[in-house]
């Protein structure tokens, strides 16, 4: 493998968190100074920023004519951001998740992957679909802003304990931030093209796609900066963090990456068969199978987290075997198909079901979020 291709895609990573890094904690700070509540601040400014290396490196893909590394990104970051942070999470400390994740921003992204899928049926996210789902950013944006004023003196807490509270600052201070914030998108800028580059160089040397890159290794790369902040929060009991993370994120790739890719991008985005037939759907059945992990006692018990990480697993397996045609793969999907999926759905139904009867013989039974 050529040395300079493999530096180029270390560096260009390196790069993206470090940018993301900065671009946070510039932005957070200089928002707070300016009295935005730590509650906003960490619904807005810090989820989607943990998500600025995903918007770079799509951004830089679909103007470099890299649609499928534009477009793997985004649903590699949404598989690997529900089934490996969320199952790491849950392996340190089973999560307790709010009522408002599961009432509205679960149904949310799970509308969001479906409506992906809907717009991609025609092999391309064009420009104008691509507006609309930044229009839809601009509105969950809105929403979340409004929503948080009526958030519990506990969840507030939590926030500021997390980002800090309200704190004046003077012009010198905020001019700092400014400047730390510039650095941090100069450095996302330079990691995308950088990141980009080495992965396209990588999948040729390795004979991959590059759907299969950016779904891979591009993905978990741009993830990373989700991965601290949950794991993290994980570690504090901070468990509207580690959660809503990983939710608000997953939105944010749908409507605002990926619809900033299609409306810069002249041609739009353009979906592969490959991610039509196989990725798009894995994103969804993930987005729609958090519903009633959330639902069932409102938490995410360690032994979901397992079977979170299990399905990960089978995922990346699946990918590698089908790009290099390995003749375990039948068997592989078989398996999947006729045993494993099927007892993964009767139990989460049983769940549900045991969950539903249980709330019903509390009258007025509901948990403190």
């Amino acid at each position: 493998m050529d040395a300079v291709t493999l530096l180029q895609f270390i560096a260009g990573l390196v790069f993206l968190i470090l940018g993301a890094e900065l671009l946070v904690r510039g932005s957070s700070r200089l928002a707070a100074s300016f009295g935005v509540s730590p509650l906003v601040i960490g619904l807005t400014v810090v989820g989607f920023g943990t998500s600025a290396p995903e918007l770079a490196v799509s951004l830089d893909a679909a103007l470099t004519g890299n649609a499928d590394i534009a477009l793997g990104n985004v649903v590699g970051s949404n598989i690997f951001n529900v089934l490996f942070i969320l199952g790491v999470s849950a392996l340190i400390a089973p999560l307790w998740v709010s009522q408002r994740l599961v009432r509205l921003d679960v149904p949310l992204m799970i509308g969001g992957s479906l409506l992906l899928v809907g717009m991609a049926l025609d092999g391309k996210v064009g420009r104008l679909e691509g507006g609309l789902l930044f229009a839809g950013i601009l509105t969950y944006l809105g929403l979340c802003i409004r929503l948080s004023r009526a958030e519990t003196d506990s969840v507030k807490e939590e926030y500021a304990l997390a980002y800090g509270p309200r704190k004046p600052a003077s012009m010198a201070q905020r001019a700092r931030l400014v400047v730390l914030v510039l650095v941090g998108l100069v450095l996302l800028v330079l990691g995308a093209r950088w990141l980009v580059a080495g992965a396209v160089s990588l999948a040729r040397v390795l004979g991959l796609s590059e759907l299969i890159i950016g779904l891979t290794i591009v993905a978990a790369g741009t993830s990373l900066p989700e991965v601290a902040t949950s794991v993290t929060a994980s570690f504090r009991g901070e468990r509207d963090i580690a959660v809503g993370n990983v939710v608000g994120s997953n939105l944010f790739n749908i409507l605002a990456v990926l619809g900033i890719a299609a409306l810069v991008s002249p041609q739009g985005v353009e979906v592969s068969r490959a991610a039509l037939r196989f990725d798009l759907p894995v994103m969804t059945a993930v987005a729609v199978a958090c519903l009633p992990i959330f639902f069932t006692g409102n938490r995410i018990s360690r032994w979901e987290g397992a079977l979170f990480l299990g399905y990960y697993a089978a995922y990346m397996a699946y990918l590698i075997l089908d790009a290099t045609q390995h003749d375990a793969l039948p068997g592989f999907s078989t398996t999947m198909a006729a045993f494993v999926l099927p007892l993964t759905i009767v139990t989460l139904l049983v769940l549900v079901v045991r969950s539903v009867r249980e709330r019903r013989s509390v009258p007025g039974k509901e948990r403190q979020t």
